[in-house]
């Protein structure tokens, strides 16, 4: 299983953000709810660590104990307290800037390839698309915290917003737990989020792979190890 990094200080992990050298790679999954990222993040993780890479596993929002606070404020169904949207915006983003400060920049800088479950391509999905803010706000965020830094490959698994549905239902029955504040969503959301996954994954095909997740396991796992075996051979000429 990949590992996460322990703490840094300050002055290194800004250092190693302003190095224009970076030497791992960045690869995110993304998705709507139930689509099997965390099944293929794990797969993706011991596919890289087989082949002698270092390998740091994290999510968003999340990856640290005060982007997970703020995780805990994103997802909490419990709070009575409307969260307004661009509070949601904007917290998503101060997530994200403690995230790539103390885990992404870091692991890049000394060579260990990231693997995210989620990035900002979520953000253009979940707030742009299903809450229907404006993308070019989003991109005034997303150049502002992150300074230009992209993952290198995105998997995007895609599959029939009802049929995603079905699988969370099976997933929340199975496991005992309850809808957080965004699964909590209607049908109608969650099909903006898919479109506006689509809609980037059509702008940026040299980045964004599409996964058909509605396929079986087995044959989801074989697609995304022949996207990852073609980009690492790219990488290496």
């Amino acid at each position: 299983m990949g590992k996460r990094t322990g703490q840094v200080s300050a002055q290194s992990a800004r250092s190693a953000g302003d190095s224009p050298e970076r030497r791992g790679r960045f690869i995110t999954l993304e998705g709507g709810e139930g689509v099997g990222k965390s099944t293929n993040l794990a797969r993706v993780v011991g596919w890289l660590e087989a082949r002698g890479l270092e390998v740091v596993q994290t999510r968003e929002p999340g990856g640290t104990p005060r982007a997970e606070a703020i995780r805990r404020l994103l997802l909490d169904p419990e709070e009575r307290e409307p969260l307004d949207e661009d509070a949601e915006l904007l917290l998503v983003f101060a997530a994200r800037a403690q995230h790539l400060a103390r885990v992404i920049r870091p692991a890049l800088a000394r060579g260990a390839w990231v693997v995210c479950d989620r990035f900002t391509d979520a953000t253009f999905a979940y707030q742009g698309g299903g809450r229907g803010l404006d993308p070019a706000r989003i991109a005034e965020l997303e150049a502002f915290v992150q300074r230009g830094l992209t993952p290198d490959l995105t998997l995007l698994l895609d599959m029939p917003m009802a049929e995603a549905q079905c699988r969370l239902e099976g997933r929340l029955a199975g496991s005992g737990e309850r809808r957080d504040r965004f699964e909590q969503e209607r049908g109608d959301f969650f099909e903006a989020v898919r479109q506006a996954y689509l809609a980037r994954a059509a702008k940026a095909p040299e980045r964004i792979a599409l996964i058909d997740a509605a396929r079986s396991p087995e044959a989801v796992g074989r697609q995304i190890e022949e996207v990852l075996a073609r980009r690492m051979a790219a990488w290496q000429r």
